[in-house]
């Protein structure tokens, strides 16, 4: 029995002569999908699969899908005698263009044999000469197989080796999917083994070492398996140091290791080849002097070993030396393998004589996380889920390692600079080290883009952002005054105590069922989202001419300038009072805040959406039940249909008083106030790992400082194992709520960035609002019995997954505020909310 090897993904050709089996052979080793004939092609372009003038526009067709399927990742089997080089060419193209490797089968059948079965069929009408020609081709094409480009020649000779033949897929060398981690992948070492062994002992693992002292193994007691990117030698001072640790990890299966240019550049020399000794290569080479032979051969063969890239988690994970595009991903060719070790080049020279790369991490949208080095950054960055953990230890910088799944970012200072670099060490970002940081760009934002920001990953369709770009462009103001933008808020669970859609209870057991055992109820102020960004200083233009902005939660400008400025002149004045300014080191700050009454902002919505329905049944019920009375006095029973009717004019009524109580007179800023209950950022930091108490004891103080202008936010602190405190705050809920309050926000107490037990972020706040107010939003009516129980089947799950993604991006852009990211690496995120937006949710949640 034979058995054939053929890689997962690959380009099989059958090559035989026509009646050597190649149809039967397919069909029981291939699914048909998987086959395409010849035959079946010059069938589809001529109306006859023997109509051999046909074959140049069957072949073209044939190539083109044999090119989709490979490029979406499917073994393509190609059923043709395949017996002239120039159409194997043809194949091996085809494969090279998508990086797979192209595999021959040969089915040598006797040619007697063939020719018996090519008489048998009745569309077979040439002469035995042909197929002898057949023959004589296929001898002379087995021997030049393998050079033509088929990485794997199998030949199976005579009928019982064809029918014995068996079928094992083997994966590719980078296909490691099996192996989910956890990781730590750690960046380019150039030599530098003090400081591996310090990330190494920062990580947790435990180092072994040799008699004469030297780490040749490490060990994590959580089981963790180190992932190296490459670049282990050159330039710095113990580069067989680190190869014996590396080498003795991957070894004990410890850690595997991907190479670098530095490596492949290394083992030429090693063997022989003529290269220039340069970029470290010649302290490598004094290093390695001074170890024996044995060790030397062995570091070869190591570095032969390595492959140029891993696929790793399922495939949710990729590594290699210089990054890899996603149509590399898990392909094997020398194209792939370059780009694995050196990146791409645009052919241009920096002032340094450096190779200009490729940004090909900014164009990326691949499911998968790449993690790569190759090129020194000062920090690591994250760009459409790329990042380069190369932070330039042997120049001086640090030593980088990436845990994953955790996404988090450990490094070590180097001891010294011990090669100095060509050029400076610079930000490499996702439009090269040139692009001004307050440059925004038209591409940074449009089309599907995919966004890994650290709390979550989040693919934006090329739809939302049309739908941002409009709103953007044309209403919002300056991206320097839009650092962030409010997530939507997802109501409670629906409730179950009789008569009310939403209830405190499922609000407080929503977070018990999260693992959080404290939260704040904040009084829900019926108004206007309103963001504060106020500089110390009026003439401050950072964030805009009149020192700050106020704008709605979907970037546009609040009031206009001149209201505007003189809001933020009393948000100014107020926080100097409070002396927040010297107390947080700032010179600006960033609020958070509801605008009061809701009829400041909102006076055409009232007048057009509410004020018309309740315009509109006072004038119609009334007469309704006039007719009722009259027909009643004349003995028509109505009874019924007037109590109805009765019904309605009385939920008319309340829907009435309910949108009413939150319109109030206001001139200007004149009958307006300010409620802030969450300070985001001030310069260089976020304040959104502070506890809710914190946050609204600073509100407090603005109110001290102005309180005709800035509106207290009522709270209650509630433990929810204290079932006294959680019936309290049910009680205030519900004189709240009969007073005319819109309701009550749940958060958790531990403040805007909580999260649960596996680190996921909570939900910032579960907003749950009074009958009365819900009146506004449902209709009328919507107590009814009957309409009640259809709003309880009511679905919030996209709701809540909507206001998770906006917060985590909010958070990720607070971060990037306050790193001092560029403004294209803020907005980025900024804009993502904005497309989120556009997602289809019921408005009424």
């Amino acid at each position: 029995m034979s058995t054939i090897d053929i890689p997962e993904l690959a380009l099989v050709a059958l090559v035989g002569i026509s009646g050597s089996g190649k149809s039967t052979f397919a069909r029981r080793h291939f699914a048909p999908t998987q086959v395409l004939s010849s035959d079946a092609f010059r069938a589809m372009v001529a109306d006859d699969e023997n109509d051999q003038s046909a074959s140049a526009e069957a072949f073209d067709v044939l190539h083109y899908v044999a090119g989709k399927r490979l490029r979406a990742g499917r073994l393509t089997v190609v059923d043709a005698t395949n017996l002239q080089s120039h159409a194997r060419a043809g194949l091996v193209r085809v494969a090279r263009e998508h990086d797979v490797l192209p595999v021959a089968v040969v089915l040598d059948a006797p040619e007697p044999l063939c020719w018996e079965r090519t008489q048998a069929r009745a569309d077979r009408t040439f002469g035995r000469q042909v197929l002898g020609r057949m023959h004589r081709d296929l001898r002379r094409s087995v021997g030049q197989l393998a050079r033509e480009g088929f990485r794997k020649v199998h030949v199976l000779r005579g009928v019982e080796e064809i029918d014995a033949a068996t079928i094992r897929y083997e994966r590719l060398f980078n296909d490691r999917k099996e192996l989910t981690g956890p990781f730590d992948i750690v960046g380019d070492v150039h030599g530098c083994r003090a400081e591996l062994e310090a990330l190494l002992t920062r990580l947790g693992w435990t180092l072994h070492r040799d008699p004469d002292g030297r780490p040749v193994d490490a060990t994590h007691p959580d089981g963790r398996t180190a992932v190296f990117v490459g670049d282990l030698v050159d330039r710095g001072p113990d580069s067989p140091g680190v190869l014996r640790l590396v080498m003795g990890m991957v070894a004990a299966g410890h850690a595997i290791c991907v190479p670098g240019n530095h490596e492949q550049k290394l083992l030429r020399k090693l063997r022989g080849r003529n290269v220039q000794v340069t970029h470290g290569l010649a302290e490598t080479l004094a290093q390695l002097e001074q170890e024996d032979a044995a060790f030397v051969a062995e570091a070869s063969t190591f570095i032969d070993g390595l492959v140029s890239h891993y696929v790793l988690d399922g495939g949710r994970l990729v590594v290699a030396h210089a990054g890899l595009k996603e149509e590399y991903q898990g392909r094997a060719s020398g194209r792939v393998r370059a780009f694995a070790l050196f990146g791409e080049t645009t052919g241009e020279t920096d002032e340094y004589g450096l190779p200009v790369r490729y940004p090909w991490a900014r164009d990326y949208r691949g499911s998968a996380m790449v993690v790569y080095g190759h090129t020194p950054t000062p920090t690591p960055e994250w760009i459409n889920n790329t990042i380069c953990i190369d932070t330039g230890c042997v120049f001086g910088g640090t030593l980088t390692a990436l845990r994953y799944p955790e996404r988090d970012l450990v490094s070590v200072p180097a001891a010294k600079e011990y090669y100095a670099p060509a050029r400076p060490l610079v930000p490499v970002g996702a439009d090269g080290p040139e692009r001004p940081g307050e440059a925004l760009d038209l591409g940074d934002v449009t089309g599907r883009r995919h966004l890994d920001y650290g709390y979550g990953t989040l693919t934006v369709d090329a739809e939302q952002a049309a739908a941002a770009l409009e709103v953007m462009s044309r209403f919002a103001v300056d991206p320097r005054a839009l650092p962030w933008l409010p997530p939507t808020m997802a109501p409670c669970s629906t409730s179950t105590v009789d008569g009310f859609l939403e209830h405190p209870t499922q609000a407080f057991a929503d977070f018990r069922s999260a693992g959080v055992d404290r939260v704040v109820c904040e009084e829900k102020h019926m108004g206007s989202r309103a963001v504060v960004l106020v500089c110390e200083r009026a003439e401050d233009d950072r964030f805009g001419p009149v020192g700050g902005a106020v704008y709605t939660r979907t970037g546009r400008p609040f009031f206009g300038a001149p209201l505007d400025a003189a809001l933020l002149a009393r948000v100014r004045a107020a926080a100097t009072r409070a002396g927040l300014w010297a107390e947080l080191g700032t010179d600006w700050l960033l609020l958070d805040t509801e605008l009061l009454p809701w009829s400041a902002k909102a006076s055409g919505l009232i007048r057009e959406q509410y004020a018309s329905v309740g315009a509109a049944g006072r004038a119609a019920l009334p007469a309704v039940l006039s007719a009722l009375d009259q027909a009643a006095g004349r003995g028509v029973p109505v009874d019924e249909l007037r109590t109805r009717i009765a019904r309605r004019q009385g939920d008319l009524d309340r829907y009435t008083d309910a949108y009413r109580a939150y319109v109030r007179p206001s001139d200007g800023l004149d009958g307006v106030t300010l409620a802030p209950f969450v300070l985001l950022a001030s310069a260089g930091t976020t304040h959104t790992g502070r506890d809710h108490g914190w946050h609204l004891a600073l509100a407090d103080r603005l109110h001290d400082a102005d309180p005709e202008f800035f509106t207290r936010t009522r709270h209650r602190v509630v433990d929810l194992a204290d079932e006294a405190a959680v019936a309290e705050a049910t009680d205030w809920w519900l004189a709240l709520t009969s007073d005319g309050g819109e309701g009550m926000v749940v958060k958790p107490y531990a403040g805007p960035a909580a999260t649960d037990g596996r680190r996921r972020l909570l939900q910032p706040g579960i907003k749950c609002r009074g009958r009365e107010y819900l009146r506004i939003i449902y209709g009328p009516e919507y107590t009814e019995p009957e309409q009640l129980a259809q709003l309880r089947n009511r679905s919030l799950g996209r709701k809540r997954g909507l206001a998770l993604r906006e917060h985590g991006l909010g958070l990720a852009a607070l971060d990037r505020l306050a790193e001092g990211a560029p403004l294209w690496r803020r907005h980025e995120l900024v804009f993502a909310i904005l497309a989120c937006e556009s997602e289809p949710v019921d408005p009424r949640l």
